[in-house]
């Protein structure tokens, strides 16, 4: 089903860009659930479009924070191309009304789909490169993400690494990472996996990949621990 002349409006009023190819940025919007052939969902273009983002963002904080190490810029560099920070993008432009899927794909508003929203945002940003090169793809990444990248909490560390060094600070021991369990077809599979440090309760967290639950995990036990304080934004 292609998208209408209204859906298309909308999308160039969200993303103030006017679309060359509407094949394309139909590819875009479509899940692997609902391809009728391979090659026609959105998975390479979320691979160009992820790079793309990432250099935009390397920039913008490049020119945001002059004085900022190394280390500081890869921090938050990491926060903002990361799943959480692409999923809320998408909520903000609504994309959700828009991403075509299978009927074993529901409920695109779901915390638990928020990988998906992510990977279309993505895939979105390909799109409008292929359209119009950096000059299209960059205003319509900062117009999004220059708020984000100037929140104090777009530092936030690498939680896999954080959970690392607060582990040997307790006991010297290292977090053991295990799946517990995998669901959901193979183009949508969804992991759950468990995380271990020595003298303390394990916790477990879910993702479209082993590495997002491994991280969904990590930051599981640290909040639990009170290594990290939740955001008002992610209070329930």
């Amino acid at each position: 089903m292609s998208l209408s002349a209204d859906a298309v409006r909308r999308l160039e009023e969200k993303t103030r860009h006017t679309f060359r190819d509407l094949g394309r940025l139909e590819r875009a919007l479509t899940h692997a659930s609902a391809r009728p052939s391979a090659g026609s969902d959105y998975e390479r273009l979320e691979f160009l479009g992820d790079r793309v983002l990432g250099l935009v963002i390397a920039e913008l904080l490049f020119r945001a924070y002059p004085t900022a190490t190394e280390g500081e810029l890869s921090l938050r560099l990491n926060s903002l191309v990361n799943a959480d920070t692409c999923a809320s993008v998408a909520d903000e432009i609504g994309l959700h009304e828009f991403i075509r899927t299978g009927s074993d794909v529901k409920g695109l508003a779901d915390k638990r789909l928020k990988s998906l929203r992510a990977d279309v945002v993505e895939s979105l940003i390909a799109t409008i490169y292929l359209d119009g090169g950096l000059e299209a793809a960059q205003p319509f990444i900062e117009h999004y993400w220059d708020a984000r990248s100037r929140e104090i909490n777009s530092a936030q560390r690498d939680p896999k690494t954080e959970l690392q060094e607060w582990a040997h600070q307790q006991n010297g021991a290292q977090p053991f990472y295990s799946v517990v369990d995998r669901t959901g077809p193979d183009h949508d599979p969804q992991f759950t996996v468990k995380v271990d440090v020595k003298g303390f309760d394990p916790a477990t967290g879910m993702g479209r990949s082993k590495r997002i639950a491994e991280q969904e995990a990590a930051v599981a036990l640290l909040y639990r621990q009170g290594v990290r304080k939740k955001t008002q934004e992610e209070e329930p």
